[in-house]
């Protein structure tokens, strides 16, 4: 394996996370990687596909791992960036794991019930060992496992959050009907569906804590402790009454699970929620994403600042304004300093020298 990667790198990025989970550094996390890097062999025939789940059951799990190694060798990691895999079987991959069809988009991927349910109630939500979608993720981190010569982490692929994996079996539509005409089965079914989130979070974790301790997800902090990008799609479409009553109880459950719990903010009406998750005070962060057509991620400070008024950290993706990486300074100087902030992202390699330059700046060394 050809990593432009190492175990001292390894040791500085854990460092690097402890002190900005813990508050002792002012400085942000930078994960930054580059394309373009001579990987020292050649292209597996496998394509590489953004959802594994593009792979039919023909294609065997050291072939798809072999194809994510070659990608991550073609990659340059900068700043407090490191190898991760995390297998992408869509948003809310429990569905899936609970029996519903998966079906591959050009972008996304759909979860479908088959027989659609007549009522909330029918749902049963209950952890299948032998369910193949499962089966093939903890195959898939078992092969990665024994590829990844302890340098490539295993992030833990989208589960998704409670609420939308009801939606996934009972229909968003449906499940707002629900909120009225039979609202202690939702809050029934909520905690139904927090218990198998648990479930499959564990049953993951034993195998990705035996490879390489500590935890990520589909974004990619680092924690040595348990860790999350929580979410709640669905609430997108509730007043913040409702969402306090059927989304907030089992946040804040989670919440007081995990040590480095996260939160994905997902376009601008999920704002009205915003200060009812930043009451969490186990909450360590959101992850603001405006959405498509919204202004460019700079053109929020007010939310930024709110995130920032209530100690709780910041994180985005360079990949949601025009100007790329650059955005992160824009952001510190609307902020007043660094602290507290990760951006995610990729960039050609011809940014390098520049990116190399930013890095220097903020005092983070490569060594």
């Amino acid at each position: 394996m050809n990593l432009d990667f190492d175990q001292s790198r390894w040791n500085r990025t854990i460092a690097r996370h402890r002190a900005w989970w813990d508050g002792t550094t002012d400085q942000p996390l930078v994960h930054l990687t580059l394309n373009g890097r001579e990987p020292g062999r050649g292209e597996p025939s496998l394509p590489s596909h953004t959802f594994t789940s593009n792979y039919d059951d023909s294609v065997s799990e050291g072939a798809i791992v072999d194809r994510m190694v070659y990608d991550l060798e073609c990659r340059y990691f900068l700043g407090d960036s490191f190898p991760v895999f995390t297998p992408n079987f869509g948003p809310g991959s429990i569905a899936a794991f609970l029996g519903l069809e998966l079906q591959n988009g050009d972008k996304t991927v759909w979860f479908h019930q088959t027989n659609p349910v007549e009522k909330l109630s029918d749902i049963h939500l209950e952890f299948d060992r032998e369910n193949p979608w499962f089966r093939r993720v903890c195959n898939l981190y078992r092969a990665m496992a024994a590829r990844s010569e302890g340098l490539i982490h295993l992030g833990l692929t989208d589960l998704g959050g409670n609420l939308d994996i009801i939606a996934s079996f009972r229909q968003s539509q449906e499940l707002l009907l629900d909120l009225y005409d039979d609202p202690e089965e939702v809050e029934r079914k909520s905690w139904e569906a927090h218990r198998v989130w648990w479930r499959y979070f564990d049953e993951f974790n034993k195998i990705i804590q035996d490879t390489h301790p500590g935890y990520t997800a589909w974004t990619p902090l680092f924690s040595e402790t348990p860790y999350y990008m929580l979410q709640c799609d669905f609430s997108f479409m509730l007043g913040n009454d409702m969402f306090q009553r059927f989304c907030l109880p089992e946040l804040k459950a989670t919440c007081n699970r995990l040590s480095n719990p996260f939160f994905h903010l997902d376009g601008p009406g999920m704002l009205t929620h915003l200060n009812s998750l930043l009451a969490i005070p186990e909450l360590k962060g959101i992850q603001w994403v405006p959405g498509a057509g919204q202004p460019d991620i700079t053109e929020w400070p007010d939310v930024y600042r709110t995130i920032r008024a209530a100690g709780k950290r910041v994180q985005f993706f360079a990949s949601q304004s025009s100007l790329g990486w650059r955005s992160l300074e824009v952001l510190a100087e609307q902020l007043g300093s660094m602290e507290g902030i990760m951006m995610y992202g990729e960039a050609p390699a011809e940014d390098g020298p520049e990116i190399q330059s930013m890095l220097k700046r903020l005092g983070i060394d490569r060594n």
